[in-house]
């Protein structure tokens, strides 16, 4: 569909001069057409349109065609038709260009762009023009082949705000161009209520024309007096009504000055604000004047009651908006615009409040129960001070209660053993050790099966293999920690709040020791988190908000 009002826009744009060098004057209408007879770009030249046509249906001619429409800029209406073939797939659209017939290799979902034009590319165009831009696509329903990951036709419509958009058969498209569209004076409504043949999706509005009537003969050629209007009123009355900034206000001043100096910037401003539903939520959070604390805030509290905002930084993206929808439809009784009021900030913050007493007290009796599951095993296992029972209490809790006191005892028995083993095993697994492969430590069993450190040669093999499967996840847990980009005081905090809730980091120094990454890993077990030892947004947000999941 986006395909099909590129070359509406195209066609109106190129009609007449050399194709893409005209220039736009504000408040003169351009059009952008492709693939429609020259009879509907003409229609749409005579309606006083600057038009764009060109018939070749080359990607390059539709590219180069846009990007001078989009560099012109302009205020007035804008009108974009795509005649032709289209193909989708991925959630994308492209309007394809001829040349897509003549590849030796039909095109596929990742060469598609290099034979046309995305359609989301030709909405964004239309958006710069909201309430008066019009994108028509009109289907061939036909095709070149296509290679995997593509279908003939469109995909799904994503009309901007302020965007209108037409699409149906080719034929459709042109008549409605030459017919209902080259007539003046006609709001959006009328125009697609005149084209029943096609859907429409986005901004209709009922209320201003879209392309306006030719001005009024002037009273020098008509040989009429000018009427008496005082320009001084005009002024004042268009000052009321655009400091108000409301469709009541503009409408007024056009009731006492339909033909006053400003009555086209009226009509203009009517349009954008009818293009804009959520216009008064935007302005009300505007007014809140939130400052980047308060909007980390915001998204903080989000997120803990399960509304992720894709961003603590305090800037209110489209992550951050969607999250504030998600929330406005399930908190009940708020209409989901994506800004927030004060009264709705205040009922976030309470829910967020309550959801931290609820975590914290979760968080509190899994860990009150885990350490007691971790004193148990050590009372079964590492209490009894033999290799053994050491390993097995490690094996089960690397990060437990008792792990370096676990650990120091197996480093004695360590010790002891090395002193008491031959000198030949002995530079044997100081080799195997240097190494650290799992062949060397092979080589070691392979000479010494029954040496003094088989045992542990064994188990670091069987380490070591557990690394290497795991050495991808634990990789991406380290990307997911550096794109954190965490300060030294974010560490310290960090470390600060382990302490604080008993999982002991070591050293508070903003410095992640195995000691910390332990620390975490067992915060992360008693938040109900994979225990990565490695930060990402959730785990940082339940630190830092002492609230574990």
């Amino acid at each position: 569909m986006k395909q099909f009002l590129a070359a509406t826009t195209a066609c109106a744009l190129a009609l007449s001069a050399p194709a893409f060098a005209q220039s736009a004057d504000a408040g003169v209408g351009r059009a952008l057409i492709l693939g429609t007879p020259r009879g509907a770009a003409q229609a749409l030249q005579q309606a006083g349109l600057q038009v764009t046509f060109d018939s070749s249906l080359r990607s390059a001619q539709l590219r180069q065609g846009l990007s001078a429409l989009y560099q012109k800029g302009g205020d007035g209406p804008l009108v974009i038709v795509l005649n032709g073939s289209f193909a989708h797939g991925g959630g994308e659209t492209w309007f394809l260009g001829a040349e897509a017939a003549d590849q030796a290799t039909a095109p596929d979902l990742a060469t598609v762009g290099t034979v046309g034009v995305n359609l989301d590319t030709v909405l964004a165009i239309a958006a710069t023009h909201p309430g008066q831009a019009l994108v028509l696509l009109g289907d061939t329903n036909a095709s070149p082949d296509l290679g995997d990951g593509l279908k003939v036709g469109l995909g799904q419509l994503r009309a901007p705000q302020g965007v209108t958009v037409l699409w149906g058969p080719a034929a459709k498209v042109s008549a409605f161009v030459s017919g209902p569209l080259s007539r003046p004076g006609r709001s959006l409504a009328a125009l697609a209520q005149d084209g029943q043949s096609l859907r429409a999706e986005g901004y209709v509005s009922a209320v201003a024309p879209f392309l306006r009537e030719a001005p009024p003969q002037s009273t020098a050629q008509s040989g009429l007096q000018p009427t008496a209007t005082s320009d001084a009123a005009d002024d004042a009355a268009w000052q009321v009504a655009s400091q108000a900034d409301t469709v009541a206000a503009l409408h007024a001043y056009l009731r006492a000055f339909p033909r006053g100096a400003h009555a086209e910037a009226a009509q203009s401003e009517i349009a954008k604000i009818q293009a804009e539903p959520d216009r008064a939520a935007r302005q009300a959070e505007e007014a809140l004047n939130l400052g980047t604390h308060q909007r980390r805030e915001i998204q903080r509290n989000l997120s803990l009651i399960g509304h992720d905002p894709h961003g603590i930084d305090g800037v209110f993206g489209q992550g951050t908006r969607a999250a504030i929808k998600d929330w406005q439809l399930n908190a009940g009784g708020a209409r989901a615009t994506g800004y927030l009021t004060a009264p709705q900030i205040t009922k976030l913050n309470d829910q967020a409040e309550a959801r931290q007493t609820q975590l914290q007290a979760q968080a509190e009796q899994r860990k009150h129960s885990e350490d007691a599951k971790d004193r148990t095993y050590w009372d079964q296992t590492g209490a009894k001070g033999d290799r053994a029972g050491l390993q097995a209490y490690l094996g089960r809790y690397p990060d437990g209660l008792y792990a370096d006191v676990a650990q120091s005892r197996l480093d004695k028995l360590d010790a002891a053993q090395t002193d008491n083993a031959a000198r030949q095993d002995r530079a044997a697994w100081t080799t195997a050790k240097e190494s650290d492969t799992v062949r060397a430590y092979r080589q070691y069993l392979r000479a010494f099966p029954q040496g003094a450190f088989a045992d542990r040669a064994q188990a670091r093999i069987h380490s070591l293999n557990g690394e290497a499967g795991g050495s991808q996840a634990e990789q991406a847990a380290q990307q997911a920690e550096q794109d954190l980009a965490l300060t030294g005081f974010t560490r310290n905090l960090v470390e600060k709040r382990l302490a604080g809730l008993g999982f002991d980091p070591g050293a508070v120094d903003g410095q992640f020791t195995p000691q910390t990454r332990r620390a975490i890993r067992r915060f992360q077990r008693a938040a109900g988190l994979p225990p990565t030892g490695y930060l990402n947004q959730q785990t940082l947000v339940r630190l830092v908000a002492g609230v574990p999941n």
